[in-house]
């Protein structure tokens, strides 16, 4: 670890606290993954898959385990706030961490308002906050003007819990999540005591769409997206007491907790099912319930558990409310991580004396209340925030192979074994899972990447960046990576795709591009002493934090 010098990079406040025990780091990350998926992804990965999303949980969990191994290892090494931004800068320099930086902001600053739609679709059973829609085929429903207001006003309020400070934000996620945990494990038990159909497995195909349907369940329906959260134990590692064995912990557990807690509720739910609603639907593409804005509230009160329809309708509030509490937190991080990186406005990095990045929570407040207008329901964010997510955790993996051989003697208190193996599956599955969402979505990810872009040549034209070179060379891997990806969607048979390219083909010829980009960045990277400069320049700014914080 390099020592704070005599003349200490500058750092404008007293920065970030390290408030956050074990429980605090795993319940962020638990509580981040509970969100607003697991309130609609039982119904949506059934309508895509029947029987068989239990198979694209399960898949689902093992893609995104691979994943966050890495940066299991890239996490204790380096106990950063905001360190999925800060560790392609180590590796590769400014222009990759940079896009990976603006990839990530995309994702987390439209969560939050994911989560506000949630809560808003399903409180439309006691107020108009949402209005139902068919759009593309799919029953939608979006925000209406009673629904904007009360959104403006919760998007506010995850801001002002976040000013107090990261020790009250643990305290009141510590409750909320204990009280996500509760109500999850209680439907799963009630499901399977009211009414468990095991026909409905086979009634209509346990695979009625195909291998198809279960790979497009996996990135569509809300799967993936349910198990994002695990990177709230990245994120907060430079939050926690003990980094070596906490972070380890927040993000393997909670994957694997949570995956099991998924699995399930699927099974419980498609046994609770009656036959009768199965058959009425016509099987599982148009399978759907009386006021369906809100799913297993509709399935519990069919089963006559009234009492669990209205802890759900509540939930319905805490869940979602709770994670756009954490991501509204994460995303004030990750602009002060881009700001610290000098791939963002200084002021960005400026804390408050509560060690809270004011600025950086209302530019949160800002961005999410523009996701509304082009997003205004949970339906049609899902898919974008599912591939801006992976698309940004994609580069972890080549991070991780590229600082081993840049700084292999650096201490190392969690080391993934297996060498490339799990690296480059992790590298791979982002890709499918980028590629499952289909080109409807993939698109308009390149546009917003694009605009990073254009914002790129402005911070430089303006002076914002402080480096002195882009590192366009140890980047050069991130071009023909997303025009790569953006081709194979375009050519491909998901949502709009010009179907060039089968199901049968795609997975291999995605592993194919991902050889190659892996390669092609392993072979780019910084050299090791421009890496360890980079190292360096880090972790002194992150000891002068904590020097600062101990004077305060």
């Amino acid at each position: 670890m390099a020592t704070t010098t005599s003349s200490p990079p500058q750092s404008e406040s007293p920065n970030l606290k390290r408030h956050v025990g074990v429980v605090g780091l795993l319940f962020a990350s638990v509580g981040s993954i509970i969100g607003s998926g697991w309130l609609f992804g039982a119904l949506n990965a059934s309508q895509q898959a029947g029987p068989a999303a239990v198979i694209s949980w399960a898949l689902g969990g093992i893609l995104i385990l691979f994943i966050a191994l890495c940066y299991a290892e890239l996490g204790t090494m380096f106990p950063l706030s905001g360190g999925v931004v800060r560790f392609p800068h180590m590796a590769f320099g400014n222009f990759a961490s940079f896009t990976s930086g603006w990839i990530t902001y995309i994702a987390v600053g439209t969560t939050a308002p994911i989560e506000v739609e949630a809560a808003l679709q399903y409180g439309t059973k006691y107020a108009d906050f949402t209005t139902k829609h068919t759009v593309g085929g799919d029953t939608v429903y979006t925000l209406t003007p009673l629904g904007y207001g009360a959104a403006v006003v919760l998007m506010a309020l995850f801001v002002v819990v976040n000013y107090f400070g990261v020790r009250w934000f643990a305290r009141i996620n510590n409750a909320l999540v204990s009280w996500k945990l509760f109500i999850i494990l209680l439907v799963i038990v009630a499901f399977f005591v009211a009414a468990f159909h095991g026909s409905n497995f086979t009634s209509y195909g346990f695979t009625p769409q195909g291998v198809h349907g279960v790979f497009t369940a996996i990135a569509t329906s809300g799967i993936v997206f349910s198990y994002l959260g695990f990177r709230q134990g990245i994120e907060l590692a430079g939050e926690t007491d003990n980094p070596k064995r906490n972070v380890p912990l927040a993000v393997i557990g909670s994957v694997l907790l949570t995956a099991v807690i998924y699995i399930l509720l699927q099974v419980a739910f498609i046994g609770a099912l009656d036959p009768g609603t199965l058959s009425g639907s016509g099987g599982w593409a148009n399978l759907a319930f009386k006021n369906d804005f809100g799913p297993l509230a509709a399935l519990a009160s069919l089963l006559g558990l009234g009492w669990l329809a209205v802890l759900l309708y509540v939930d319905a509030i805490v869940s979602p409310g709770d994670t756009g509490l954490i991501y509204t937190t994460v995303t004030s991080r990750i602009s002060f991580a881009m700001a610290r990186n000098g791939n963002a406005p200084k002021a960005l990095g400026r804390t408050t004396d509560r060690g809270a990045p004011l600025i950086g929570l209302l530019l949160a407040f800002v961005i999410g209340l523009i996701a509304f207008l082009p997003f205004p329901s949970w339906q049609q964010l899902v898919g974008f925030i599912t591939s801006a997510t992976v698309l940004s955790f994609a580069s972890g993996p080549l991070v991780l192979v590229a600082l081993r051989r840049q700084i292999p003697d650096r201490e190392r208190p969690f080391r993934l074994p297996g060498g490339h193996v799990i690296p480059f599956l992790a590298f791979w599955g982002s890709n499918l899972i980028v590629y499952w969402s289909g080109w409807q979505t993939v698109w308009k990810l390149m546009v917003a990447v694009l605009i990073g872009f254009v914002l790129l040549a402005i911070f430089m034209a303006t002076g914002v960046l402080r480096g002195q070179s882009l590192d366009a060379r140890a980047g050069l891997w991130v071009v023909p990576w997303l025009a790569g990806m953006t081709i194979m969607s375009y050519l491909g048979d998901y949502d709009g795709g010009l179907k060039v390219v089968g199901f049968g083909t795609a997975i291999p010829i995605v592993g194919l591009l991902s050889a190659l980009i892996y390669v092609m960045a392993y072979r780019l990277r910084l050299p090791d002493e421009a890496a360890r400069a980079y190292i360096e320049e880090t972790v002194q700014e992150a000891a002068v934090e904590d020097e600062q914080l101990a004077a305060h």
